[in-house]
């Protein structure tokens, strides 16, 4: 997911509960992540590997370390705040993030094999924010989510996880989630919406390496 425009914050809480810890240590667990890693190109619209579902993440092994390090390492590159797989041509389950949320407060984390809560109608309050994504570079719009999101999944290890996310951090999580099962935010859009990210993309220059579609 793109950096929102106009985003800055600081400062950090603790999570509660039942849901994980991705906010202590969190500037220097990312720092480890992309000292480790190397930036990769980002796929972008129209690639093949982003309109699919992409295949779960059954080996929790050395290769997947790598390929989390690869992706936070992909993700600064690009000055994102999440990152898919498949954005990095990567056909799994896993995606990563290093995102503030509205108040200010930084997670940073990895879910693999990412399933999003539905949730009940009276506790949907819909945030019409713009967004952005990496995959269709230097173009925005509004899209309306739900401003409060939890998504189950495994950690790095395997280990069942549950991250919570409010404001632009639920943002990030439900798009994120989506990559993984292959749509993109402009997929949510109307056609006429679309066509307009669509100019948007085609008439910007990306400020990072991207993958060209033949």
């Amino acid at each position: 997911m793109a950096q929102q425009q106009g985003t800055t914050a600081e400062s950090a809480a603790h999570a509660e509960g039942e849901f994980i810890d991705d906010v202590t240590d969190a500037a220097a667990r990312e720092e480890a992540h992309t000292a480790r890693g190397t930036a990769r190109p980002v796929t972008v619209v129209g690639n093949p590997v982003l309109h699919r579902e992409c295949k779960d993440v059954t080996e929790f092994d050395d290769e997947l370390a790598k390929l989390i390090d690869d992706m936070f390492a992909s993700q600064r590159a690009a000055e994102g705040v999440g990152i898919a797989a498949n954005q990095i041509g990567v056909d799994l389950k896993v995606f990563v993030y290093d995102c503030y949320d509205d108040e200010g407060v930084r997670h940073v984390g990895v879910v693999c094999n990412p399933v999003l809560e539905q949730l009940p109608a009276e506790q949907r309050v819909l945030d019409d924010g713009s967004e952005g994504c990496l995959s269709v570079p230097g173009a925005y719009h509004p899209l309306a989510r739900p401003d409060y999101a939890v998504v189950r999944g495994q950690d790095a290890q395997g280990k069942p996880i549950t991250v919570r996310g409010t404001g632009y951090f639920a943002r990030c999580l439900q798009h994120e989630t989506d990559h993984l099962h292959g749509y993109l935010y402009i997929d949510r859009l109307s056609k006429r919406e679309r066509k307009d990210v669509l100019r948007q993309m085609a008439e910007s220059t990306p400020r990072y390496e991207t993958v060209p579609n033949e």
